[in-house]
Order: C-alpha cells, then sequence, then structure tokens
C-alpha cells in the first residue's frame, strides 16, 4: 500500500486545483452554443473535415439535419463524449486504487 503525507498547505493547494478546474470545465458548457455546426465541432474537437463526416454519419451520433445542414446538438454531444470514452473509472482494479493514509 502505498502511503501519502500531505501537509495542510498541499491538501489545500489540491482541492483548489479540482475546484479551478471543475469551474473551467463548467465555463466551457456556458459558452458553447446550444448547437454546433459542423465547422465548429471540427475546431471544439481538433479533427478533420473527413473525421467530422464520419462521426457525423455514423449511428447514434447527436446530429439533427431537420435546420438544413447538419447541426450537433452541444449537451448531447458532452454525454455523446462521456459515454464514448475509452477510460472509465470501473477499469480501475481495486487493488490499483491509490489508498491515502
Amino acid at each position: 500500500m502505498l502511503k501519502v503525507t500531505l501537509d495542510t498547505d498541499q491538501l489545500q493547494q489540491m482541492i483548489n486545483d479540482a475546484v479551478d478546474q471543475a469551474i473551467e470545465r463548467h465555463a466551457l458548457k456556458e459558452k458553447l452554443p446550444p448547437v454546433l455546426t459542423k465547422t465548429e465541432f471540427q475546431e471544439l474537437m481538433g479533427i478533420s473535415h473527413a473525421k467530422a463526416s464520419q462521426l457525423i454519419n455514423s449511428a447514434n451520433f447527436p446530429v439533427t439535419r431537420d435546420m438544413g445542414h447538419p447541426k450537433i446538438n452541444t449537451a448531447q454531444l458532452l454525454l455523446w463524449l462521456d459515454e464514448h470514452t475509452d477510460w472509465s473509472p470501473k477499469d480501475i482494479k481495486s487493488s490499483k486504487k491509490l489508498s491515502i493514509v
């Protein structure tokens, strides 16, 4: 078992960093428009036109074509990303969890 010793300043800094990251993630969600164009989606994700097209045309991707050109629902995109992440907390075996004593 790994033993970690932190003083109160270190612990407070870790907490502050985690809170800052959470606030930053929340702020990003608030800055995004409710619906993204294909170009906005490409820029946000940092992907090519071809990859954006592939995703937009794949099954279960949060896209609508009711407004002419494909539009991506931002809230559904964020959920889709969570569901299609390669890593999951469930993947950690209990023997490999970090314990702070």
